[in-house]
C-alpha cells in the first residue's frame, strides 16, 4: 500500500504496487541509483534511468534533460536507503514534486514480484 510522506520526503511505494501501476501502463520514470556492478547483477524488467550516486558529477549537470519533473518519479536502490536519500534530494534541492521511493528496493522486487530477478 502506498504510504503518506512527510513534507520534503518521497512517498513509499511497495514493489507489488509499482508492478501493478506499470502493468496498468502508468507513466512512471524509474531511476536506479545503484552502481554498475549492482545493475549487472539484478535489474528491473522495465526501462530505468541509471544514475549511479557515485558518478553524480557526470549526470548532475544535465539532470533536467534526463528527468521530466512533470512525471512521477520512482527511485530504487538495493534496499531502499540510498534511493530514499536521493528522493529527498530531488524534492528538497531540485524541486521535483511527485517522487516515490521503492520500499525495500530491488531486493523487495525479487521477493514480492519477480523471483527471477537475482537477490544479492
Amino acid at each position: 500500500m502506498d504510504a503518506p510522506s512527510s513534507p520534503g520526503t518521497p512517498r513509499s511505494l511497495a514493489a507489488r504496487d509499482l508492478h501493478q501501476r506499470l502493468q496498468a501502463g502508468a507513466a512512471i520514470q524509474i531511476v536506479d541509483v545503484r552502481e554498475d556492478r549492482e545493475l549487472d547483477e539484478a535489474r528491473l524488467p522495465h526501462a530505468v534511468l541509471h544514475l549511479p550516486l557515485s558518478r553524480h558529477l557526470e549526470w548532475m549537470p544535465d539532470l533536467e534533460s534526463r528527468l521530466d519533473r512533470q512525471q512521477t518519479v520512482v527511485v530504487l536502490c538495493h534496499a531502499g536507503i540510498r534511493s530514499w536519500d536521493f528522493g529527498c534530494w530531488l524534492i528538497q534541492e531540485q524541486g521535483y514534486g511527485d517522487v516515490w521511493n521503492l520500499k525495500g528496493g530491488i531486493d523487495a522486487w525479487s521477493r514480492e514480484v519477480d523471483p527471477q530477478v537475482p537477490r544479492y
